[in-house]
């Protein structure tokens, strides 16, 4: 086999993808207190909401089986 090199010799129509410019946010060194507060209280109430139905699904499934075994 010999090593031979193929060489193009037209060009390739070659799309050049523009990044698009974000603009860019500035930081401020000052945080508020009181939205990362009400996003706290606002992961506790789902949080709270999510354990109270395992326990009512718990509470349940409990009484189902109560039922069942007492028959």
């Amino acid at each position: 086999m010999s090593a031979e090199r193929i060489v193009r010799t037209e060009k390739e129509n070659v799309i050049s993808l523009k990044i698009p410019e974000v603009k860019k946010k500035i930081l401020t060194n000052r945080v508020d207190i009181n939205n990362l507060l009400a996003r706290v209280r606002k992961q506790k109430q789902k949080d709270y909401f999510t354990n109270l139905i395992f326990f009512g699904f718990f509470v349940t499934l409990v009484v189902v089986i109560g039922i069942i075994l007492s028959l």
